[in-house]
């Protein structure tokens, strides 16, 4: 195995397959990826592998967004969450078990995953270059790659143990490609209370669809089942620059003013962490 790939690369090489050839492996050479018919990608000097091709990424979160989702993930405000994702998974995975982080961002989640897990590897996958580059340090075994949760992921079949989702888009028919049969798929999405101090402030933040929450288990339903759900809420105080953040660090930053954020009464002094977390085992 060449020693240009990053450690983590090095790791979990073997899972992935050619973007262009779906079913041949990537092999190392001279730092980048390459399959034996020679489609080639690079990897980024941050650590990522450049698997997505086509469509330049552009897409997914943007340096500002990234920067804040950094910032405040540091503060801890979500350890709670992260907590449980770690819980669900250590209770599914093997000692030596593979991680597949699908919209990893900036790799907060699947960092306390494997920080619970000594002996797993990691794969973060995301359309966003600037989240990958946090990502790529985020853990010493966590890979990283550009993808695009809507297409055929670029991995072997039933490679995973878990697959972590966590406010990210869903592919429920690659997310059973890709797990073992004895796997676990965890999904994290927020309840109608999540951020709702926010939210009824800030009228352009992006709103919680009521019918969310019977759309995921239709979307699911064919491919999985739930197995156990933990609901996580709690009240947790905010400075006023982690309030901007939690603004800035989701889509909703693109419709809202700085001079509308500036207002000095309009960003709450706390707010409602409101999640649900499931483990859904295939069928």
């Amino acid at each position: 195995m060449s020693m240009s790939l990053p450690p983590a690369l090095e790791l979990s090489v073997d899972l992935l397959r050619c973007p262009t050839c779906r079913t041949r492996r990537l092999r190392p050479d001279r730092g980048a990826l390459r399959c034996s018919v020679g489609h080639t990608f690079d990897i980024g000097r941050h650590g990522y592998a450049s698997l997505l091709t086509g469509t330049r990424a552009t897409s997914g979160d943007d340096a500002a967004m990234v920067q804040a989702r950094d910032r405040f993930l540091s503060t801890g405000r979500y350890l709670p969450v992260r907590q449980a994702v770690a819980r669900l998974a250590a209770d599914s995975v093997p000692a030596q078990g593979t991680v597949v982080d699908v919209g990893c961002g900036t790799g907060y989640y699947l960092a306390g995953v494997l920080d619970q897990l000594p002996d797993a590897r990691g794969l973060g996958l995301d359309t966003s270059v600037h989240a990958l580059r946090s990502a790529a340090r985020s853990h010493e075994r966590a890979a990283t790659a550009t993808w695009d949760v809507f297409r055929p992921f670029p991995l072997a079949d039933e490679v995973a143990d878990v697959v972590l989702d966590v406010f990210a888009p869903r592919n429920p028919a690659e997310f059973h490609r890709v797990l073992s049969p004895t796997g676990r798929l965890i999904v994290v999405r927020p309840t109608a209370r999540h951020l709702a101090e926010l939210r009824g402030r800030v009228p352009a933040m992006v709103t919680i669809d009521p019918a969310k929450e019977q759309r995921l288990h239709q979307a699911l339903d064919a491919f999985f089942e739930a197995a156990v759900t933990e609901q996580v809420e709690y009240l947790t105080s905010l400075t006023r620059l982690e309030a901007l953040d939690l603004v800035e660090m989701t889509p909703s930053a693109r419709h809202v003013s700085r001079a509308e954020l500036n207002d000095d009464g309009l960003l709450p002094g706390q707010v409602t962490v409101s999640v649900l977390a499931t483990a859904y085992q295939p069928r």
